[in-house]
């Protein structure tokens, strides 16, 4: 958004909002798309409240699975999903309009001022939205592709509007378009399986102070529901600790050498591949 400063200023600040018309236009032209490219197994939909604000916290997998719970927020549960997207979107002709249209929230990255999203995702949820928020923040980096340990937004959100946060499990987008490639693979179609929980109990967080050691127990506890469906999706067993992105590894693998023995205080293994962007 222009100011008397120019193109500067961050787009950031625009006031939220969104057009219905602009929104349904966009149903009528992606709904039927994604449903000729993948095929879709839902459930958990009496999970999801049909009216106020609230959360959907799905575990991240691929580029390609913001449209499968897009679809799977408006067109099973009925709830328009609003999205925090990559800033970079909002400055290309055309789509970055769009997106503001479509109410959706550009997110700034090394900014002073990139909290923001959080504030007009707070308008958002107070005005009876759906709003995305992905916990780990990036796709998943585990070599068995189990939920990360998280960012805190999802409960930073949550604590702060007292809007539920839905636990969401998906799995199959992957197959669709595998993260760090460009190769979409479309045919035969591929089933993306979602299932939405009940809202992640929260209570013995309501009302204190969000302190660093409350948003990350609060935030372990979104992760723990959301493994917990991922794994009645693949009948499988997750890992007893989640991978760690900011070391590359599993922190209690991490924190032995490979004769057992414990590292020295501060000390730290090579970084492995599967832990760097």
């Amino acid at each position: 958004m222009s100011t008397g400063n120019g193109a500067a200023q961050p787009t950031v600040r625009r006031e939220w909002s969104y057009s219905p018309g602009w929104r349904q236009f966009s149903r009528l032209v992606l709904h039927p798309g994604l449903r000729l490219l993948m095929r879709f197994k839902w459930a958990g939909k009496q999970n999801i409240p049909e009216t106020g604000g609230i959360i959907l916290a799905p575990n991240h997998l691929s580029y390609a699975d913001w449209p499968a719970i897009a679809l799977f927020s408006d067109g099973y549960a009925h709830r328009y999903p609003v999205f925090m997207i990559k800033s970079a979107i909002f400055e290309v002709k055309v789509i970055g309009r769009l997106m503001y249209k479509f109410g959706q929230l550009p997110v700034y990255r090394d900014r002073g001022d990139a909290g923001l999203v959080l504030k007009q995702a707070e308008r958002a949820l107070r005005k009876g939205d759906s709003v995305i928020v992905y916990p780990e923040g990036t796709a998943s980096r585990d070599p068995d592709l189990w939920p990360m340990v998280a960012k805190t937004g999802a409960a930073r959100l949550a604590l702060t509007t007292g809007a539920p946060v839905i636990p969401v499990a998906q799995w199959g987008a992957q197959e669709v378009l595998p993260y760090g490639t460009k190769k979409l693979h479309l045919f035969p179609r591929k089933t993306v399986q979602m299932v939405a929980g009940p809202p992640v109990d929260l209570s013995a967080y309501t009302g204190q102070r969000l302190s660093a050691s409350t948003l990350r127990d609060a935030t372990a506890a979104i992760m723990a529901d959301i493994t917990a469906l991922l794994a009645g999706i693949r009948h499988e067993t997750p890992p007893a600790i989640p991978w760690d992105p900011a070391v590359g590894g599993r922190a209690a693998e991490l924190d032995r050498t490979d004769g057992g023995t414990p590292l020295p205080a501060g000390s730290a293994p090579d970084a492995p591949d599967a832990g760097q962007t």
